[in-house]
């Protein structure tokens, strides 16, 4: 490889690593207010578990627009390019966030502002709709051969260092400010400081180019005049069952990250500062299994490192609340940190699994709206979801429910396999015959350059 070659692949890593750990700031910030701050200022009138459950709910708007997102900028980023519309989905998801930190509260303006809480967490999450598919294609899309399962656990990886950073913020705060200038002032902070994290995040992706993958599908005129169409048309079960899949990922994280922080707080007689730290310190042990399993799976195959990592978190997740319910600190680390590491398991191999579903000319569409559609399963739903049964049944049903989007994520792979298309440059606009699918072994495919 030339040096320029080496220099480029550098800088679109770089690129998919930052832009995607602002985003995910964006969100999680979003995910631990949630959590600590908006059911007090945005609902008061509420009683506990019911300004909870609203909480929440805002918080499964942003998934609920995901699709959507995906659906739009995935439509222009098969017609026109993946770089434009990387940077119209951080303007897009920047922009809402730092209107979050400026909003009124409900003692200000009354219903009004849940409801512009709402519309703006909508946007949020139609942002994040268009963000993961063009990261997750402009790293893929640049991988050398062979490493395609490192490269695409690079937009993944983001998710650690966005956590990592939303959650050192808050507690940072939570440190230094009393309860009531937390409540009046502080929690604007996380949200206000998004707007410098944007102009870095531009800087670095308008210093890159198209992708040569994408780029061969425009020199050749095979755009797709219809992504959505297009996709549904030929490929609608992958998106669906890439979408079943990956929600397991959304339903351990957010259980972890943000159910678990408000049990912890509330049900556990935990601080904000210990919670915020515990969940950090397994956010740790999340981003390491992110980009080891990435790796793991140009070796042995991504759908071998996913089945076995949803299977281990099916057993794992019977178990979780257990933990936590030991009220031990160190116990109560180990099945946080536990979870997210199994969690990372699958997500990291999902950077370039999902792509590798889809053909070129709709892969923009077909990944981010099968990554979007995970989220409505599990991310959307799992707060709620966790909240209801543990108060209609006690919270060692919520690891049954874990266990259950875990088997559901195995049946997915399973079914999948033997159905990615035969050649990840592959660009033509027909459904490949049943002859043309790969056999159902995960080995590399050297010819094609397609691991599963």
């Amino acid at each position: 490889m030339s040096k320029s070659g080496e220099v480029t692949r550098t800088r679109v890593a770089i690129a998919s690593l930052v832009g995607t750990t602002i985003e995910f700031y964006d969100f999680y910030i979003y995910g631990i207010a949630a959590a600590l701050v908006f059911k007090t200022i945005f609902f008061p009138t509420l009683d506990p578990v019911t300004g909870t459950i609203a909480s929440f709910a805002t918080f499964a708007v942003g998934f609920v627009s995901r699709p959507l997102g995906a659906v739009v900028f995935g439509h222009f980023g098969d017609r026109i390019g993946r770089k434009a519309m990387l940077v119209a989905s951080l303007l897009t998801m920047g922009v809402a966030t730092v209107l979050i930190g400026l909003l009124p509260t409900y003692d200000s303006i009354g219903l009004m502002a849940p409801v512009a809480l709402c519309a703006l967490r909508f946007a949020q999450g139609f942002g994040l709709g268009g963000e993961w598919g063009g990261a997750a294609l402009l790293a893929t899309e640049y991988a050398p051969k062979g490493k395609r399962g490192l490269y695409g656990a690079l937009p993944q990886l983001g998710s650690a260092p966005g956590f990592l950073l939303s959650n050192g913020i808050f507690l940072l705060l939570t440190i230094t400010l009393s309860d009531q200038q937390f409540f009046s002032w502080g929690w604007r902070i996380p949200f206000l400081l998004s707007s410098v994290l944007i102009m870095f995040g531009l800087y670095i992706r308008l210093t890159i180019a198209e992708t040569p993958v994408f780029q061969k599908v425009l020199n050749q005129e095979k755009q797709s005049k219809s992504p959505m169409i297009d996709v549904m048309r030929t490929q609608a079960l992958q998106v669906v069952l890439g979408g079943m899949a990956t929600a397991i990922t959304y339903v351990l994280f957010f259980t972890t990250g943000t159910f678990g922080l408000s049990y912890g707080v509330d049900v556990l007689g935990y601080d904000r500062s210990t919670m915020l730290a515990l969940t950090m310190f397994a956010v740790l042990a999340m981003g390491a299994s992110t980009l080891y399993c990435g790796m793991l799976s140009d070796r042995f195959g991504r759908s071998q490192v996913i089945i076995t990592s949803a299977l281990v978190a099916a057993v794992w997740s019977l178990f979780f609340f257990q933990m936590l319910d030991t009220r031990n600190t160190l116990i109560i680390a180990l099945a946080m940190s536990g979870t997210l590491a199994i969690m990372g398991g699958i997500f990291g191999p999902m950077g370039a699994y999902l792509p590798e579903l889809f053909k070129p000319n709709v892969r923009y569409t077909g990944a981010a709206l099968s990554y979007s559609l995970g989220g409505i399963f599990g991310g959307a739903l799992a707060p709620i979801v966790a909240t209801e049964l543990k108060a209609s049944y006690g919270a060692h049903a919520i690891g049954w429910y874990m266990a259950g989007m875990a088997l559901l994520s195995v049946c997915s792979v399973l079914i999948l396999r033997g159905r990615m298309p035969a050649s990840f440059d592959e660009s033509g606009h027909d459904p490949l015959p049943s002859s043309s699918f790969l056999p159902e072994a995960d080995e590399p495919v050297k010819t094609a350059t397609i691991s599963r």
